[in-house]
């Protein structure tokens, strides 16, 4: 079992039955899966592949390549163009990357102070971005030929955003503000 599974079941799963005064242990907000995105440029296909190595080593599973829905001739997109990848991890991949994102990855980040709090979607669910993929310990800086961004949305079972922001708290989201 993943230290973050253990840390959920042992220290929050009691915590945010005191918090949030929940009396039955399976009504305690979880989290369900994580979900990582990358948008592309589309003009390039050894990028993109490029691009999906990384994810994979990261999450340790294979992205699924996006295609465009539409085109649009402003951006020279045509529909059925590759445009990202993005990753769905559930289960102990979930936990064995939120553990990597909030232990490794999110120190080495340049002036960090935190995520911001506002990012909620009023549902549960909370989304943010990271501007380089280098900060993961599985990513060779040295091999890296160009900086790609990234959106990650971690979602919860939490029905309001107090209840997923005292989930992520105890995990050990790092927020910053209120």
């Amino acid at each position: 079992m993943s230290r973050l599974r253990d840390k959920y079941s042992k220290e929050v799963v009691p915590a945010l039955m005191k918090n949030l005064g929940i009396s039955n242990k399976m009504r305690v907000p979880r989290i369900l899966k994580v979900v990582i995105n990358m948008g592309v440029s589309a003009a390039d296909k050894d990028a993109l592949k490029g691009f999906a190595e990384q994810l994979a080593a990261m999450t340790g599973q294979k992205p699924v390549i996006i295609k465009s829905t539409k085109s649009i001739s402003n951006f020279k997109l045509r529909e059925g163009m590759n445009v990202g990848a993005k990753v769905t991890v559930r289960g102990e991949r979930m936990y064995d990357f939120i553990d990597r994102l909030i232990s490794a990855a999110l120190p080495k980040v340049r002036d960090f102070r935190g995520l911001p709090v506002t990012s909620f979607d009023g549902r549960g669910n909370y989304t943010f971005g990271i501007k380089e993929q280098t900060i993961f310990p599985e990513i060779d800086p040295n091999t890296v030929t160009q900086i790609q961004g990234m959106d990650v949305t971690i979602v919860t079972s939490a029905s309001s955003n107090k209840e997923a922001r005292e989930l992520l708290k105890l995990v050990g989201i790092p927020f910053v503000g209120k």
